[in-house]
C-alpha cells in the first residue's frame, strides 16, 4: 500500500477533555481515517482531522441503508505499549457484512496499515485509567448517488475512534420480548448493519417506558428460544454450566462471545452451544438451577443482568459473592490489558 497521506489538525481538543470522568463514545479523537470507492476500486486511504462529512441529499446511504460498521478497542498496559483485541476478527467479519450488504470488501492492508497509522497519530488519545479504553468505530457506507433501488457506485471507508469510560455501570433489568424481532432466517442479523440497530431501538424504548434496561431478544419464528440481550450476545448459567445460543442468520458472531466461550472452557467450566428456551429458563429461576445471566460485547465486555421480565412477572437473579461474570471479565480483560499471559494469542501489538 502507498504511503498514507497525513493532514494534522491544527489545534488539538485533546487538553479539553476529563480522561478521569469519560461517557462511552461521546468524544471524539483529533483524527480520521478515510478511504473512497469509486469506479470499481478503493482508492489510496488517507488521514484526516476529524470533521463534518459532506454528502448528496442523493446520496444512497440516505435512501437504501447500505452502512455498516465494526466495534474494536485499544488499550494501554503499564509500560503504555498500545494493544489491540484479536482484529483479525473484526476484520473478517466487517467483510462478511460488507458481502451480505453487497458491499466492496476492504482490503486487508487500507483496514490494518490505516488502523496502525492511526493509532500511532493519536495514541495520546488512549486512556491510562483502568477500565476505559480507545472505541474504535470503522464504518463502510453508499456515498453513490441515486434514487433508483440498487447498490451504490460509490462508498466510504472511515475509521473513527473516541476515549471512553465503561459502557454499563452496575446491573441491569431486561424484558424478554414477545411480540418483535430483532432478526430472521435469511436477513441480516449476523451482520454489523446499522439497520439492525435502528430496529432495535422501538421495542426497546417500550421496555425502559415500563421500568427495565434492555430487551431479550427472541426468535423470530415462535419466540420461544432466547437469543441476545440488547446489542449484546447473551449467557445464562445453569447450576455450574454456562450455555449460549448458536450463531446463525439471526445472531451476531460476537468477537467477546466466542473469547468467553474459548476462556470458561480454559478454566474447567462447562459450555453448552445450543438453542435454549423461555420455558427453561421460567423452570430454572423456579427451581432454583438458575445463578446467572449476562451479555457479551466488546463495548461493555461482561454486562450482569439482575433482573429479568416475562408476562408482567419479575424474575431476580440470585446475588452470589463468587460470579462466573465477574471470574470471566477479569480474565479477559487482563489478556486484553497485557496483564496477564495470552495464551490464545489474541492480543496485537500497535508497533
Amino acid at each position: 500500500m502507498e504511503t498514507l497521506k497525513i493532514t494534522t489538525i491544527q489545534h488539538s481538543k485533546l487538553k479539553s477533555v476529563d480522561f478521569n470522568n469519560l461517557g462511552f463514545g461521546k468524544t471524539f479523537s483529533d483524527h480520521m481515517l478515510i478511504c473512497d470507492y469509486k469506479n470499481g476500486n478503493w482508492g489510496a486511504p488517507e488521514i484526516v482531522p476529524f470533521q463534518p462529512i459532506s454528502l448528496m441529499p442523493s446520496s444512497k446511504i440516505f435512501h437504501y441503508g447500505q452502512s455498516i460498521f465494526e466495534g474494536m478497542k485499544a488499550y494501554k498496559d503499564k509500560d503504555l505499549n498500545t494493544w489491540l483485541f484479536r482484529p483479525n476478527e473484526n476484520f473478517k467479519r466487517l467483510n462478511k457484512s460488507a458481502k451480505r450488504l453487497a458491499i466492496p470488501e476492504v482490503p486487508e492492508p487500507v483496514f490494518f496499515n490505516g488502523l496502525k497509522a492511526l493509532l500511532k497519530l493519536d495514541n495520546v488519545w488512549i486512556p491510562t485509567k483502568e477500565g476505559s479504553s480507545l472505541y474504535i468505530r470503522p464504518i463502510i457506507f453508499a456515498t453513490g448517488e441515486g434514487f433508483h433501488a440498487s447498490p451504490a457506485d460509490a462508498y466510504r471507508f472511515l475509521i473513527a475512534t473516541a476515549p471512553s469510560g465503561p459502557y454499563f455501570s452496575g446491573k441491569v433489568k431486561v424484558l424478554i420480548e414477545e411480540k418483535y424481532s430483532r432478526s430472521a432466517n435469511g436477513g441480516v442479523g449476523f451482520a454489523k448493519a446499522g439497520g439492525n440497530y435502528a430496529a432495535q431501538f422501538y421495542p426497546t424504548q417500550l421496555a425502559i417506558d415500563k421500568g427495565y434496561n434492555q430487551v431479550i431478544w427472541t426468535d423470530d419464528n415462535t419466540h420461544e428460544y432466547i437469543e441476545e440481550a440488547g446489542a449484546m450476545n447473551i449467557f445464562i448459567r445453569i447450576n455450574d454450566t454456562l450455555i449460549t445460543g448458536p450463531t446463525s442468520d439471526r445472531i451476531l458472531d460476537g468477537v467477546t462471545r466466542k473469547s468467553i466461550i474459548d476462556i470458561a472452557k480454559s478454566e474447567g467450566i462447562k459450555v453448552e452451544v445450543r438453542k435454549f428456551t423461555v420455558s427453561e429458563l421460567i423452570e430454572a429461576s423456579n427451581n432454583g438451577s438458575l445463578k446467572e445471566m449476562f451479555g457479551t460485547g466488546t463495548a461493555a465486555v461482561i454486562s450482569p443482568i439482575a433482573v429479568y421480565g416475562y408476562k408482567d412477572t419479575d424474575y431476580a437473579l440470585p446475588k452470589l459473592e463468587k460470579t462466573f461474570a465477574s471470574r470471566l471479565k477479569e480474565r479477559i480483560t487482563s489478556i486484553q490489558t497485557n496483564k496477564s499471559e495470552d495464551p490464545f494469542n489474541w492480543r496485537f501489538k500497535v508497533n
